[in-house]
């Protein structure tokens, strides 16, 4: 039986995640998501300015700026934040388009840009202007920039492949060429997104928005934003990981839409003085779980740098312990190694998924903050990224507290390899030691 679920997984089941984590819609996705992140984290300093979890340090900046100056350093995160699904569905739509070949990707993302803005109902205010509602433009517009940014490129590229396009003469610049290239597959994408715009108008959705949120947001939130959907995402990333896939990329190409959502409801809600409303979110994963990498091997490096006693573990914890402080774990992943490695998997699997149910217990008991959607950059060292993402140090212990857990599972399991690798030491050893003795013997 164990032969056949082996047979299994090897034949079948990791050449499929192999796929995935190499399919180009993965990738745009896990890249273009990627192109969001410098404004998160720039609007997240402008968050910690205004949100510094320290009462003297607001009242010295409300006397010396005046009692709306949170409100004006706001306003820097208002252009970040506000539209991370604008931006997504560019990356997206770029780092697709870019991996097929004869497709100008810059073309392929504006009409995307126009398909996406096309989707978005206006609002009209009382003196009858018309704009665009800021709040689509964000966290609730990601999972239709993802759509979009996917299907219409997809749409584009099959044109362009069809020869759909204007051909300009050589001698004119590429910049002009791609730009009339794009002209007859732009007019058909955004003429069909419009006509889907005017049929949804006649439903009782009445935006393509509300479909997207009743249909797909929703139900996927429902589940990926909760303590199961995290348990679920968290073993793929620790079993993908133990076949040499980097299980986070994988995992985290299809819930960031989800986690990113979630974390921009916190941060909204931060903003707006309200209570931040989701447990689960981006930083719930990347700084309570993933803190110290993947498995959170971050307390097995430590171990090995100051208590293995074979000379291989000991080598292997100085190179380790470092990285793993600002949670690069790849060193002890392939070096001790953890990829394909029977015994050190049993504790990689479960040391995370205990601390998605330590962190998520004491978040949604309120003995810890919740996450305030500050996107803490993912090399910050523990401890100072969970009083960051929190707001309050209670964010920190809960880090040292998942630590202390976390190593007591890997103490046994070092232990086991350590003693393994002595053997290993001493049998070399004593081979060279024999090797040794009888050379001398025979020049005597």
């Amino acid at each position: 039986m164990s032969e056949k679920k082996s047979s299994f997984v090897q034949d079948k089941l990791i050449p499929l995640a192999g796929k995935m984590a190499a399919s180009r819609h993965l990738v745009a996705l896990r890249d273009g998501f990627a192109l969001v992140m410098p404004l998160i984290i720039i609007g997240s300093v402008f968050m910690i300015v205004s949100q510094f979890p320290i009462p003297a340090y607001i009242n010295w900046m409300g006397s010396v700026f005046g009692p709306n100056w949170a409100t004006v350093v706001g306003w820097a995160t208002n252009a970040t934040f506000s539209i991370i699904g604008l931006v997504a569905v560019i990356g997206i739509s770029y780092q697709l388009a870019k991996s097929y070949d004869g497709v100008d990707a810059l073309s392929a993302s504006m009409i995307s840009l126009g398909a996406f803005l096309l989707t978005i109902p206006l609002t009209t205010d009382k003196a009858g202007n018309t704009f665009v509602p800021l709040t689509m433009l964000g966290s609730m517009g990601l999972f239709e920039a993802l759509l979009v940014g996917l299907f219409v490129t997809d749409f584009y590229v099959w044109m362009i492949h069809k020869n759909w396009q204007f051909h300009m003469p050589d001698t004119v610049p590429p910049a002009v060429g791609n730009a009339f290239s794009a002209l007859i597959p732009g007019f058909v994408i955004i003429s069909v997104v419009w006509l889907i715009r005017i049929g949804v108008s006649f439903t009782a959705f009445k935006t393509i928005p509300n479909i997207i949120t009743v249909i797909l947001s929703k139900p996927l939130t429902a589940v990926g934003g909760t303590i199961w959907g995290a348990l679920v995402a968290e073993f793929f990333v620790s079993f993908l990981w133990l076949f040499g896939i980097h299980g986070a990329n994988v995992v985290g190409g299809i819930m960031a839409p989800i986690w990113m959502g979630q974390m921009g409801q916190n941060a909204a809600a931060v903003k707006a003085h309200k209570p931040i409303p989701n447990v689960v979110s981006q930083q719930f994963v990347d700084n309570f779980v993933h803190a110290g990498g993947s498995g959170e091997t971050i307390s097995l490096a430590l171990m090995m740098f100051f208590f293995a006693k074979s000379a291989n573990l000991k080598a292997i914890g100085k190179l380790a312990a470092a990285p793993a402080l600002f949670n690069i774990n790849e060193p002890i992943m392939f070096g001790l190694p953890i990829v394909l490695n029977p015994v050190m998997a049993i504790p990689f699997i479960v040391v995370p998924l205990v601390s998605v149910v330590t962190t998520y217990v004491s978040m949604k008991t309120g003995l810890v903050a919740r996450t305030m959607g500050v996107a803490v950059p993912w090399t910050t060292p523990p401890i100072i990224s969970g009083w960051l993402a929190t707001g309050h140090i209670s964010g920190a212990v809960l880090q040292l507290v998942n630590f202390v857990i976390g190593g007591a599972i890997w103490y046994p399991f070092f232990k086991i390899a350590d003693r393994q690798a002595l053997k290993q030491e001493k049998k070399v050893a004593d081979k060279e030691a024999a090797e040794a003795a009888a050379e001398a013997a025979a020049k005597n």
